[in-house]
């Protein structure tokens, strides 16, 4: 399952880092995902739209067993 959810993320990364972030996967337990978010991510206002709107929208789309994502 991690494999996967890190296919994914790759797919999102180039995106955040052209503003200057990055994300990075810390787990996968129980259909929840933990991410550091970093770089210009970890102090940017909009950091939790870009988590749901972004990063855990895809993660559900290509991953129906993900729940949600979270920020650690």
């Amino acid at each position: 399952m991690k494999e996967k959810v890190q296919a994914v993320m790759d797919k999102i990364r180039p995106m955040l880092q052209a503003d200057g972030g990055d994300v990075e996967l810390v787990d996968v337990e129980n259909g929840i995902v933990k991410v550091r978010l970093t770089g210009a991510c970890k102090g940017c206002p909009m950091s939790q739209m870009t988590l749901k709107n972004g990063i855990e929208r895809l993660l559900k789309k290509e991953i129906p067993e993900i729940k949600s994502v979270e920020s650690v």
